[in-house]
């Protein structure tokens, strides 16, 4: 288990190498004065629901009265302003306290007859975190540690939404955040959400997200009940979803003999850089109102 672990971070870490500048390009943000973020914010080309708003090009979602919306390709400078990695294809929908990003995985049909043990999976996230951090700090980084399920994975057959919360505290701060995520399962991937929120509004944030995604909805032909015999089918199940996905299957497969051993980090890594913003959040909320 802890030689998985510590493959599924290095999966993560070659994904983010194209990020390479992002220490440099976070402390330039840094520097811009409260106003100048303040102006940049609202300068955005946010929608404002209601409206039914396209998701990628799998699916829609009807995007709530007053909540703010970033289609797909138009959200890059979002995550730059909240100090992020740009992640394409995303799209972004606003709360009164929170934000979801939503991104699509081709990964193929997923079955969803695995059986889910949280204690074995926080272990296998958890494993590798300290060459995790080792590269975080060499990127200018806060370290950030997994404190363990805010809320532990679990599957509803009918739904077809694995949820799950984690809480993560970066180094030298007392509060942690919640990344709270929802794997969506359609015909031929998973649509995943990922839910910004602090702990003392988790279960708030948590039931604005399920209301929300009542009313999504995968593209006609992309629904998980439209599977057909000959579609392409994963080659992992539920668990995999929540320590990596593809990453489950490189580490099985013996792909990590191609990518150089000093490359370490971990899961943390990629979420971080969509969904650990902390106060940050808070203040561009703060903002946006004012």
């Amino acid at each position: 288990m802890q030689q998985f672990g510590r493959r599924v971070g290095r999966f993560f870490l070659l994904v983010s190498c194209l990020c390479m500048a992002f220490a440099a390009h976070g402390a330039a943000t840094e520097q811009k004065s409260e106003e100048d973020v303040n102006k940049e914010f609202n300068s955005l080309p946010w929608q404002t629901g209601p409206f039914k708003g396209e998701v990628g090009s799998k699916a829609t979602i009807a995007v709530p009265e007053k909540a703010k919306f970033l289609g797909q390709g138009k959200t890059d400078k979002f995550f730059e302003l909240t100090g992020n990695l740009p992640h394409p294809g995303a799209t972004v929908i606003v709360g009164s306290d929170w934000f979801a990003v939503f991104g699509f995985a081709d990964s193929g049909y997923i079955k969803d007859d695995e059986k889910i043990d949280p204690d074995a999976l926080l272990k296998s996230m958890q494993e590798g975190e300290e060459e995790a951090n080792a590269e975080r700090a060499k990127r200018g980084l806060q370290k950030l540690h997994n404190l363990g399920w805010a809320v532990p994975p679990h599957y509803d057959a009918q739904t077809k939404h694995l949820e799950w919360g984690v809480k993560l505290q970066a180094e030298g701060e007392q509060a942690y955040n919640v990344n709270y995520t929802v794997r969506l399962l359609g015909r031929t991937g998973y649509e995943s959400v990922v839910l910004v929120v602090s702990p003392d509004k988790l279960e708030a944030g948590v039931a604005d997200l399920r209301k929300l995604l009542n009313d999504f909805e995968f593209n006609a032909g992309e629904r998980y009940a439209e599977f057909r015999e000959g579609d392409k089918v994963a080659e992992y199940g539920l668990a995999a979803l929540v320590v990596g996905g593809a990453a489950a299957v490189a580490a099985k497969t013996g792909f990590w003999k191609v990518i150089v051993a000093g490359l370490a980090a971990s899961w943390k890594f990629i979420l971080a850089g969509v969904v650990a913003l902390g106060a940050t959040i808070k203040k561009l909320f703060a903002r946006k109102s004012s």
